[in-house]
């Protein structure tokens, strides 16, 4: 026994610090601390990565840097959350979970489809398009087996093959009927429906019989559901494409009526671009000084045209004697007119119908000159007339043009032929000069 009573006992704080000042260095295996053993308790003691612990769960000695890691990846007994379901197993549970987990995701290996719940799997096996099944018709012999997408495409294009297979079994039915009553005297009874025997002794013959016919009885009803079915879809479908018919004859009268509207405005469109094309024409050549130069191209072909009868004359594009005066034109016989026909070019003025005639002096009586230009500006030919101012050539104009009055003979055609002044490169020129003194 001590003499010595530890309740008498005091620290040495001298001593205390001494000791605390010792220097120190980490017994770890690795480890290369060093320092004092003050600083070895405050700093390193309890927290050096290369001490070994000893794991809560499973008890396994490991480095304290390795805990983390351990605890979430290497520990047998660590608890983990289901990342479908989120409830908690234990890790060596956790892959038998994976087998029975209603949220676990699988795969439809018909059309493909990831990530669907075990839980719906099944119902989407039912309604897979991809996924296939046997026919319902598969009770009576039908041995295809077709996607459920497929299905009504089958029964529709089937439906023949399905009434042939249901012979047989129908013809089966109507002659076991047919036996059991007359072995049996079977009688009906009006309340269920169903056949008794009058003796026990052929009871149990006539509940199989009676068996049979339910099962094929039950088979012919979910046939005939089926072809209800199809009746349905397909006087639905016959009803839409009579619908879609009413609308198709509906839009094309719509759009026949759009094209002969179309039609009718194109025709105005056309009217109007040739009244303008013929205006621009005509204000292409217009003049209002009451001097006029035709050119006159094609010579041969158009007197051919002439003598053939197919265009006799030719009409000049309007000129004017002023911007509000008097519209002229000119009227040309290649093959001539009248005296002329035959023998001369036949050349006349023509007094047309203008905007501003309330405005003119009425009858028309200035001079007028016609020429037959000399290519070579040598001798022109030339007639000159005054209007006759009784004709009605010459009055105010009631309709489009005035008659024609002019030069008959107005020049020869020999004079037109070979390689005369007046004809050259196929084109003649006529001028004509309306005489303004007194306007």
């Amino acid at each position: 026994m001590s003499i010595l009573n530890s309740n008498e006992a005091f620290p040495d704080n001298a001593a205390g610090r001494e000791i605390a000042s010792l220097p120190a260095r980490c017994l770890n295996q690795g480890c290369s601390w060093t320092g004092s053993i003050k600083e070895y308790e405050t700093q390193h003691e309890g927290r050096c990565e290369l001490e070994r612990v000893q794991c809560e769960a499973c008890q396994a000695s490991i480095l304290l840097k390795d805990k983390d890691r351990h605890n979430e990846r290497e520990c047998e007994e660590r608890t983990l959350n289901c990342k479908y379901c989120k409830l908690t197993f234990n890790f060596k549970e956790i892959k038998a979970h994976d087998e029975i987990c209603v949220k676990f995701p699988l795969q439809c290996k018909d059309c493909g489809k990831k990530k669907i719940p075990r839980e719906k799997f099944s119902d989407h096996i039912k309604s897979c398009p991809k996924s296939k099944s046997a026919c319902l018709f598969s009770e009576v012999g039908c041995k295809s087996v077709i996607e459920n997408g497929k299905i009504s495409e089958h029964e529709h294009s089937s439906t023949m093959e399905h009434l042939r297979l249901l012979l047989p079994m129908v013809l089966s039915m109507t002659r076991s009927r047919s036996e059991a009553s007359s072995a049996g005297e079977w009688q009906e009874d009006s309340g269920l429906g169903l056949y008794r025997a009058p003796d026990e002794g052929s009871g149990a013959a006539a509940s199989t019989s009676s068996n049979d016919l339910d099962k094929k009885v039950s088979a012919l009803e979910n046939i005939v559901c089926v072809l209800n079915r199809e009746v349905e879809r397909n006087s639905v479908t016959l009803e839409a494409f009579a619908h879609q018919h009413r609308l198709d004859q509906e839009k094309m009268e719509n759009l026949s009526n759009r094209v002969r509207q179309l039609e009718r405005t194109v025709t105005m469109r056309d009217l109007q671009l040739s009244e303008t094309e013929q205006l621009l024409r005509e204000l292409q050549h217009c003049t209002y000084d009451g001097v006029f130069v035709w050119k006159i191209t094609e010579f041969s072909r158009r007197r051919q045209d002439a003598v053939a009868g197919r265009a006799p004359a030719m009409f000049s594009p309007a000129f004017y004697s002023s911007k509000y005066g008097y519209k002229m034109c000119l009227r040309l016989y290649l093959n001539g007119d009248g005296t002329g026909r035959g023998t001369h070019l036949s050349l006349f003025f023509v007094v047309m119908k203008g905007k501003c005639d309330a405005l003119l002096k009425w009858p028309f009586s200035q001079k007028v000159t016609l020429m037959l230009l000399d290519q070579n500006n040598r001798e022109h030919i030339i007639d000159a007339f005054r209007p006759d101012v009784s004709s009605t050539s010459f009055q105010r104009p009631i309709s489009e043009m005035n008659i024609a009055s002019g030069c008959p003979l107005f020049c020869p055609l020999p004079k037109l032929a070979g390689k005369g002044p007046y004809l050259r490169d196929d084109t003649i020129f006529i001028k004509a000069i309306v005489d303004l003194t007194g306007l």
